[in-house]
């Protein structure tokens, strides 16, 4: 198939793009962390002199190749764009979208809900957010395992790699946005609607379907 970005592409990855990054947002100012490759980030720029976008950047780039080879150059093009705008994004938003009050439970909440659809919006239109979706998308391609359990399994070793810097509170927390973002995604995504944001792509028609 050959490459190409439409606006309806466009417009699906600016949202993914803005949700993703407003629940990193959530997320940090609730002093919690997620899963997968974001959340490994978030746990280090607790730890570290450097910002969550950076961070985020930098981790992504190896699985970028992984995504090339298996799924080719429009999917490991449209993930650069993903990751390279949840870098910039969550960075700008973390700069004017202040709290006065956020209770660390609705941090979890919020920054869970965004997360998920985010993900399946930039999911859905033949992307990533990089790092261990990567692996999860191709996973579901390949067995059927949803893209959604496969992240759970691996936040679960984030989560135990967090327990040495976060309180019990932040780590409980935490786990309940996570659960959210994969339940959502296990949910509301099926691989099959990867490459065009519709429901339903790929799947076999009735022959008496009518055409759209």
């Amino acid at each position: 198939m050959p490459f190409r970005l439409s606006i309806f592409d466009i417009q699906g990855l600016v949202f993914g793009i803005v949700l993703t990054s407003l629940s990193v947002v959530f997320l940090k100012a609730g002093g919690l962390v997620t899963g997968q490759t974001a959340g490994i980030a978030l746990l280090l720029s607790y730890l570290l002199p450097i910002g969550f976008g950076p961070l985020f950047f930098a981790m992504g780039v190896p699985f970028l190749l992984l995504g090339y080879f298996r799924r080719g150059f429009d999917f490991a093009f449209r993930t650069v764009i993903a990751v390279a705008g949840i870098s910039v994004v969550s960075q700008f938003l973390g700069e004017i979208v202040l709290f006065e009050r956020l209770d660390t439970w609705v941090a979890a909440l919020l920054g869970g809900m965004c997360s998920g659809m985010g993900l399946i919006a930039i999911f859905r239109h033949n992307a990533s957010a990089g790092g261990m979706t990567i692996l999860g998308i191709i996973l579901e391609q390949k067995t059927g395992f949803k893209a959604g359990w496969f992240q759970l399994a691996v936040d679960a070793c984030v989560f135990a790699a967090a327990a040495f810097v976060l309180t019990g509170e932040q780590l409980l927390f935490s786990f309940l946005g996570a659960m959210v973002t994969n339940l959502a995604i296990v949910w509301n995504f099926d691989v099959a609607q990867s490459q065009t944001g519709r429901p339903g792509y790929g799947r076999a028609q009735p022959k008496d379907a009518p055409k759209p």
